[in-house]
């Protein structure tokens, strides 16, 4: 069962300013396709922009925590942080698969 993208509001502790962009997000390129919608309307243009976002206030934050760590070690860190296992596992414990729209 799907679940109301105001629960995931909720769950993740924001709520959207511009509602249209949680649902664009939730929204795959299968259900896109489906549902007859512009490609642009699928999450993945947000996927490119999000994925940006990530690693930069990642590396920021770790600039700011750690600031006697040297490049190589920051870059390290920041792999392991927004790999894909470590965003599957964020996106499991906030169940984000009852709220994709396939």
């Amino acid at each position: 069962m799907k679940r109301n993208l105001k629960e995931l509001e909720h769950r993740i502790g924001y709520t959207f300013q511009d509602f249209a962009l949680l649902k664009k997000a939730m929204s795959h390129s299968s259900y896109v396709n489906e549902e007859h919608l512009p490609k642009y309307e699928c999450n993945e243009r947000l996927e490119f922009l999000g994925d940006s976002v990530l690693g930069f206030v990642t590396a920021e934050y770790l600039f700011a925590k750690h600031p006697t760590a040297p490049e190589g070690e920051l870059t390290r860190i920041r792999a392991l942080l927004v790999c894909e296992d470590s965003l599957h596992e964020v996106a499991q414990r906030l169940e984000l698969g009852k709220y994709l729209k396939l």
